[in-house]
Formats: C-alpha cells, structure tokens, sequence
C-alpha cells in the first residue's frame, strides 16, 4: 500500500452521509474492497485510504497509488478538463452498479448499493487530488456540515461556462436601389418661367419711373387735405356711462344658541382581571438559555441525559454530552447494548443539532441506526425537540437531566 498522505481532517468538522441506515465511512474498507472484488479497480484507486487515529475523532487520507500529487486548484486547466471527464465516467459506474445491487433480493447486495449513492460525496474541491493526473478523493462519504448531498457530486468542480460572444452580423453586398431624396428639403419646389422683359433697356424702366411719380403728385395732395380736415371737424358729444345703483342690504339678526349643549359621557368599566398562573418548568427539563444561544454555545447541553421517544417499543436511550462531544448509549431487545460518539451544534437560526457518526455498535456485533436530533426553544426556553429516523420517520423526543 502507498502511503503518499494526501489531507487529515477532524470528523468533527464534516457530516456522514450514507444508505441503509448505516454510514459509508463506517464500512469505507469493505466498500474499497467490493470493489475491488468486482474487478472496479478505476472506482477504487480514486478512492483514498482512511486511517483513524486511537481516539477515534480524527483520520488520515492516504493515495491507494504512487505517483506526482497535485492538489486540484494548482492543477492546470486541461488536467482539470481531463479529470473532471474521467471522474464523470466513473461516476456512471458507480450509479449503474448501485442500481443493480439495490434491484437484488439478497439484503447484502441492497445495503452495499444504497451505501453506493452516497460513496463519491466529498465535502469540496480542497478535498481532491490529481496523483499521476488521475483523481483520488479525500473524505469521501462526507459532506460539509448542515449540507445534503449533492444530486452530482462533482458539481462543486464544475465552473460555470462563460456566455457566447455576440458576433457581428455579416454585412449585405448585394446592390441596393438608389435612394430618391432632395438636396433642400426646406425649399418649396416652383417652376422658374423666364421674362419675356428680361432684356428690355434699362433707358426704358427709367423713364416710366419718372412718369409715375408725375401723377402721383396730385393723388398725395388730395390725401393731405383729407386729413386736415379731420382735425377741425367739429366732433359729436360723447354720452355719458351711467353708473351702477348701490345696493343695501338690511341688517340681519344675530343667531344665539338658546339651549346649553354637554357632551355625553361614557364610564367604561374595567374587565376583571384574571390571575395568569404558569405552569412551572420540571428541574430536569432541557432549557436553552437564551443568553447562551446569542453567544453561540451549548453549556446548557452538558451533562447526563435520558431520551424519552415517543415511539412503540423505544429502546433506552441515555446522552452524555461535554462541550459538543459526547456519547449515546442504547440498550434494546434482550439488554443489548450500543454505543456511539455523538457531536452537537448551533444552526444559524438557534436550532440546536445532535448527530452520531453513524451506527452505534452493538455487544452481539450488530448496528443500530441511530435518529438525528434537532431542538427549538419554546415560549418558557424549553426544548421541544424531534428524533428524525428518516424523511417519513420523525418522533417527539424529550430530555430529562439525570447527571451533570
């Protein structure tokens, strides 16, 4: 086995996806190995090797291959081009093989392809690696926190195409009619006719002058006496304009209010006042304290917990939570007993999470699914909280504090 080390990580800081009701990181080397059974050798040379630390809470990747190692934002664009490709065909295998597992009637061959559709989810682009210009994925089986996974797993890789460019039309050679248009649009058309007169000499129009102004003398005298005339005329008097008659008005009697007027007055009774009892809260109850939830943190959370579902035959569920780690035990059936490491957050809108990482092992060697908490603070800043199994499978669950 190679040991290029390719990224470490805390499990806390990433979700588990899976199928079946059981994680794929849970069973990541028996996923590897199918594979490889089945002869899918591309599907799992692209999948890392994990390995856990002794506490459980941290893994390292390492490249099931040796060669060069390029991350993937230092990889060039025709490598990214050419393993994006590669990864997309890998990913139609892996559908195609969980679809036909899923369709068997072993419950083996169910689980292994419902733990298939989930296998190639991986938190993002700083998660994969080019070694020898071929894909190997880290955490994968894991997507970021409070995230679903993705319909397309590598879409996260994908870059958004740039829009065509706009090309400019061709232009038209063909020969185009001539356009009619006048040179002086504002000039009114008229027809020029030429003066017969136009050569006559100029000895004539001078004398014909000097003809007119010789009757004109008589005409302007006439005028000028007309006109004096008019001035010592005597005129006709002008009539005088009649002025308007005044009016009077006689003088109308005051009006006074001769009965008094009081507003109506309204005596509203007062509603009796009724005593407003609270229910008290039970000292064990889960509170979470506001105070705590604008800060961003869950001391309220600490300590022993029992969960009481609200479902037919509930197993004994018992939390034991210190600053956002912690443990579930689970006892069932004939005492039998599981356990599983849990962790716990605030989401952005106050509600309060708790999640395992994966199924809880069991003493007989078995799994059990184990739900997902989720938490809202009521009216009284208690938690109403909800187990969720599944997308059809949600029960009220309650918390009661039987240890610090």
């Amino acid at each position: 086995m190679a040991k290029i080390l390719l990224r470490s990580g805390n499990l806390d800081d990433f979700q588990a996806v899976g199928g079946g009701g059981q994680a794929v990181f849970d069973s990541a080397n028996q996923v590897r190995e199918t594979l490889r059974l089945r002869k899918k050798f591309a599907v799992c040379d692209s999948l890392a090797i994990p390995q856990l630390n002794d506490e459980g809470d941290r893994v390292d990747w390492y490249s099931p291959v040796e060669g060069s190692v390029v991350s993937w934002n230092a990889a060039s664009a025709a490598q990214r081009d050419a393993a994006l490709r590669y990864l997309d065909a890998l990913q139609q295998t892996v559908w195609t093989l969980s679809g036909n597992c899923q369709q068997s009637g072993k419950p083996a061959q169910q689980l292994f392809g419902a733990l298939l559709e989930n296998t190639l989810q991986f938190p993002g682009e700083n998660h994969l690696f080019l070694v020898n210009d071929k894909p190997v994925i880290c955490f994968w089986g894991f997507v970021n926190l409070n995230e679903s996974p993705r319909s397309d797993a590598f879409a996260c890789l994908r870059i958004a195409e740039a829009a065509p460019l706009i090309e400019h039309l061709p232009v038209d050679d063909s020969p185009t009619e001539p356009i009619v248009a006048f040179a002086q649009a504002d000039v009114p058309l008229l027809y020029e006719q030429e003066s017969a007169s136009s050569a006559a000499p100029i000895i004539h129009r001078a004398a014909t002058a000097q003809g007119r102004w010789r009757w004109a003398l008589p005409f302007a005298a006439a005028i000028m006496i007309a006109i004096a005339a008019t001035l010592f005329w005597p005129s006709a008097p002008t009539p005088a304009v009649a002025q308007p008659t005044a009016v009077i008005f006689p003088t109308l009697p005051t009006l006074t209010r001769t009965l008094p007027l009081q507003l109506a007055s309204h005596t509203e009774q007062p509603a009796p006042v009724k005593d407003i009892v609270l229910a008290p809260i039970a000292k064990d109850a889960l509170v979470m304290e506001p105070n705590q939830l604008r800060a961003g943190t869950t001391r309220f959370l600490n300590g022993n917990w029992r969960l009481l579902l609200e479902m037919k035959n509930a197993p004994s569920l018992r939390y034991q939570i210190e600053n956002n780690k912690g443990t579930a035990r689970l006892v069932h059936g004939d005492n039998i007993i599981c356990r599983v490491p849990l962790f716990s957050g605030l989401h952005q809108n106050g509600e309060l999470l708790i999640k395992s990482r994966g199924t809880a092992r069991c003493s007989d060697g078995s799994r059990f699914p184990m739900p997902e908490i989720s938490c809202k603070a009521n009216s009284f800043d208690v938690a109403a909280c909800t187990a969720r199994y599944s997308a059809e499978k949600i029960v009220p669950v309650t918390f009661k504090k039987i240890g610090a």
